[in-house]
């Protein structure tokens, strides 16, 4: 139990999922007397969800034009291959590697062939033509070009797991609905206290964070207006992604984006679940589209969708066979900053409001970015010293969300 005035801190994180996990990360790395709070799993929500591709900004150059968003991404690649291979904090050597590239491949159609061209212009990793002995089987006898991408594909929940072993004594489980109380409507602009309810014993804890950052996703919006602050900062983008499972016969490993006019048609990742069978996340335009739809009706599309484009389904040597697998969907939300019209923000928003700092990292390959610019807003650690570790004995560590396709327990066919 608490005895004394409350913790001080220079930093308190609400919000455990990538963004901020590697925040506290950097953050412990440079000194600051920092904790995490998350009021249920780490990644639930979108870092979970996500594919896991560390875009390298080729989807933004599809139009032919070096983009924002590919200026504000395009160094990614490199920050992240270097922390998976354990050669700069955060240390990701213990992260899973779904696979160390992309494969690109075109549609016939003209429109196709000119997005691929336009793709290379100002990119630091760079689509490269393979011959046709190096396709993979499920490709061989696409139309088109189909190329490798050095865009490596994480295992989100590895990444979290990795992260959270490091940093698990900073890390508590909140109840943020019952057990959290801010000391004024807006504590967190002028540096007040905030109480917390263990979630197991009832016990109180009272922190005083210098600064208190955001970095909870959707439920940012929540915390800003317990906070006193406006809610109309952020924006939900919805997803309705599709997922299908098979046997390593029916369905093989795929990682890689289908190029058509200006758009990915569809982005599709690769997995096992906890019975050895392939799961694909698919994403891109068809889960853009699948928003309005429900289910049954998004299944039969995307089942479509993989026929047109995947030439290698049903093909005798291929290993894949689309009459075999199962199918079922997630929906998902894209918190990011307000935009004009509802659009994708081109880059990281980072923003600080008296004593705190709101950020959303726009895609989880930015989340680097995102802490670097915190660090830039944050002034030196406090000579203060640790945290007493003795105080926050007994409270509840928050576990790691399971992925969308360990959820579902009734799986369909595509009829």
């Amino acid at each position: 139990m608490q005895e004394s005035g409350p913790i001080g801190l220079d930093v308190l994180i609400f919000g455990g999922g990538g963004a901020g996990l590697w925040l506290l990360d950097v953050l412990v790395r440079d000194g600051y007397d920092v904790l995490l709070l998350e009021s249920d799993a780490l990644g639930s929500g979108q870092t979970i969800a996500s594919q896991g591709i560390i875009h390298g900004g080729l989807k933004y150059t599809l139009t032919g034009m070096f983009t924002s968003s590919a200026r504000a991404i395009r160094e990614m690649p490199l920050i992240w291959r270097r922390s998976l291979a354990g050669e700069h904090p955060p240390d990701l050597s213990n992260t899973k590697l779904r696979s160390d590239f992309c494969y690109l491949w075109q549609t016939g159609s003209l429109s196709s062939r000119v997005a691929m061209i336009g793709a290379r212009a100002g990119l630091r990793v760079r689509p490269r033509s393979l011959p046709v002995e190096q396709r993979p089987p499920l490709l061989a006898d696409c139309p088109g070009t189909v190329a490798r991408l050095d865009e490596q594909v994480i295992e989100p929940i590895s990444l979290l797991s990795d992260l959270a072993d490091q940093h698990r004594d900073r890390i508590l489980k909140i109840d943020a609905v019952n057990g959290l109380e801010f000391d004024s409507a807006k504590s967190g602009v002028s540096g007040g206290v905030i109480r917390l309810i263990n979630p197991d014993t009832g016990e109180p804890l009272e922190l005083k964070p210098r600064d208190v950052i955001l970095t909870a996703g959707e439920g940012n919006a929540q915390l800003r207006r317990s906070m006193g602050l406006s809610s109309s900062e952020m924006q939900t983008r919805p997803l309705h992604m599709v997922m299908v499972r098979g046997g390593r016969g029916s369905l093989p490993l795929l990682n890689g984006h289908c190029v058509d006019g200006r758009s990915t048609r569809l982005t599709i990742t690769s997995t096992t679940d906890y019975a050895e069978r392939t799961v694909w996340q698919i994403g891109g335009q068809i889960a853009e589209r699948g928003v309005s739809m429900e289910p049954a009706e998004l299944i039969s599309f995307a089942a479509s969708e993989l026929r047109d484009v995947i030439p290698g389904f049903n093909v005798p040597g291929a290993g894949a066979n689309l009459d075999e697998v199962e199918w079922n969907t997630y929906r998902v939300n894209r918190a990011e900053q307000a935009s004009a019209g509802g659009h994708r923000p081109a880059d990281v928003h980072v923003k600080r409001e008296g004593r705190t700092i709101t950020a959303w990292p726009t895609k989880l390959a930015l989340v680097p970015r995102m802490a670097s610019l915190i660090q830039d807003l944050l002034e030196a650690p406090s000579s203060a010293g640790s945290i007493d570790r003795a105080t926050l004995v007994g409270w509840p560590r928050p576990g790691i969300a399971l992925p969308p396709w360990e959820r579902q327990d009734k799986w369909f066919n595509a009829d």
